[in-house]
């Protein structure tokens, strides 16, 4: 279940992953990780086993977006003309953008340490944020004469709205965790040594919840971001009509009636 690009653990109904090349500040632009990623979220939509998902970076950082010493040597991602560029970004570390976006299971961004450039995308792409007091973040892309390349600019305003992304982006300075926190950028900072206890605690009070209301209801919150009230309402109608008649449902009302708690088996 693991590489030397990503460490993937399961505990009950959770996985952690944990971007696992300190040695490039897990840089996330290499070939090797961006298949990695993409190959986790795909076993994860096809396990409804799992409930949740808990990203973290090993090392210092949480990740530093492209990898730098590629970009200088014109390597990889960052190779060949600006139309085979942009055929990379495309067909590459775009994908992990609109995968883990996606990604039917809802998702735990665990931030470490430094989240800047893609880094800070990857984290933004992630349904919920905790970072250690030492977490920073940073839309630097313009001190490297760059844009931001892999959702930024989408995901960034969506979340602590246009001016202070703007803020981020236009002067690609760092925001350390407490402004973080005051932005909304993340729902909590916490000391490192507690940060994935607090992740893992979030995971578990998620995963107690059947699999199906997870993912439908994540889907729900992702459609409603782009849809009218009314079609949301019909598409609501429809998934509920199907969640009532699950066995889970049936389990959680005995269960209420029984006082106790209830067993649900994904069914």
């Amino acid at each position: 279940m693991s590489n030397g690009y990503l460490r993937r653990e399961t505990i009950d109904h959770i996985e952690l992953w944990t971007l696992n090349q300190p040695d490039t500040r897990n840089a996330i632009s290499d070939f090797a990780m961006i298949d990695a990623i993409l190959e986790s979220i795909s076993d994860v939509n096809g396990n409804n086993d799992i409930r949740a998902v808990i990203l973290t970076g090993s090392g210092k950082s949480f990740s530093s977006g492209g990898n730098l010493a590629h970009m200088r040597q014109r390597q990889g991602l960052f190779a060949g003309t600006p139309n085979e560029k942009r055929e990379g970004y495309r067909h590459r570390i775009q994908l992990i953008s609109k995968a883990l976006y996606n990604c039917e299971v809802p998702t735990i961004a665990a931030v470490n340490g430094h989240a800047f450039g893609a880094g800070c995308d990857l984290s933004l792409m992630c349904d919920m944020r905790i970072a250690s007091s030492a977490a920073k973040f940073a839309m630097n892309f313009a001190k490297l004469g760059l844009i931001p390349g892999s959702g930024g600019g989408w995901f960034l305003p969506r979340i602590i709205g246009h001016a202070r992304a703007a803020e981020m982006v236009f002067t690609g300075d760092a925001v350390d965790a407490d402004t973080a926190l005051e932005w909304g950028l993340v729902s909590a900072v916490v000391a490192p040594d507690e940060l994935l206890p607090r992740a893992m605690e979030l995971a578990n009070r998620i995963s107690s919840n059947p699999s199906h209301a997870l993912r439908m209801g994540k889907r729900l919150l992702r459609e409603g971001a782009r849809q009218e009230l009314d079609s949301l309402l019909e598409l609501a109608a429809a998934m509920q009509a199907l969640a009532h008649t699950t066995a889970d449902h049936d389990e959680a009302l005995t269960a209420l009636v029984d006082r106790r708690s209830p067993l649900f088996l994904n069914s």
